[in-house]
């Protein structure tokens, strides 16, 4: 039998890359992808073609309320995405996301079978958040093999992270290997209802460096501004 995987989708250019190399690895890819109240909606729409495009298994969007907790310029719009580089951890930071993301891909995989979990954290390009760094996804990858049934009963998780000690650079070098198509996702942390970038933020900034450094051409849309 092919062994399952349950791959966190945002529809962005990591989850994507993320996606392919868990397709390249032999895996039979659950996609899951959350609309969490996010200011950039239309990232949902990014990740349905992506899915498609990569044929997935099966691929679930998931309903969570985290902007009814807000806390986060990407879940509140009364807090401004910062559109120069700031210090310390960013207000685009969203409160326990990637814990509650992978508790539900967790979930999923119990119920498929899957044992390892993808998830296209980063820790070189990226905005600095606690939830993306290994030590995190070391504790993350301890609590599911204590917390479930396949668990306890010596069915060990794996919580992946193929991109985590990758420039945005290398991993785009790595999805192009891999044919991701690139103009099908959307990284913005405010693209507007068309999916187009505001080229100003930090994932929009990681996003344009990397295509630069890999010298591939960026097929990223961009909106004017005045």
């Amino acid at each position: 039998m092919t062994a399952k995987a349950i791959i966190l989708l945002s529809g962005g250019l990591d989850s994507a890359t993320a996606l392919a190399v868990a397709r390249a690895r032999g895996f039979a890819c659950f996609a899951l992808s959350m609309d969490y109240g996010q200011r950039a909606a239309v990232e949902l729409e990014a990740a349905r073609r992506v899915a498609v495009s990569q044929g997935v298994a099966e691929h679930k969007i998931l309903r969570l309320g985290l902007d009814e907790i807000g806390g986060s310029a990407l879940t509140d719009e009364r807090i401004e995405v910062p559109e120069t580089p700031t210090t310390g951890i960013p207000r685009t930071y969203v409160p326990a996301r990637n814990t509650v993301f992978l508790a539900l891909a967790l979930g999923w995989a119990e119920v498929v079978r899957a044992r390892d979990i993808f998830i296209g954290v980063n820790a070189l390009d990226y905005s600095g958040y606690p939830d993306c760094r290994p030590e995190f996804i070391q504790a993350f990858q301890n609590l599911a093999n204590l917390a479930t049934k396949a668990g306890v009963e010596g069915e060990a998780f794996r919580i992946q992270t193929p991109l985590i000690a990758l420039t945005k650079a290398e991993i785009i070098n790595r999805g192009t290997d891999l044919g991701v198509d690139y103009s099908l996702t959307v990284s913005c942390y405010q693209a507007d209802q068309e999916g187009r970038a505001c080229g100003r933020c930090d994932s929009c900034r990681f996003r344009a460096k990397g295509f630069q450094e890999a010298g591939i051409p960026d097929p990223t849309l961009y909106r004017r501004h005045p």
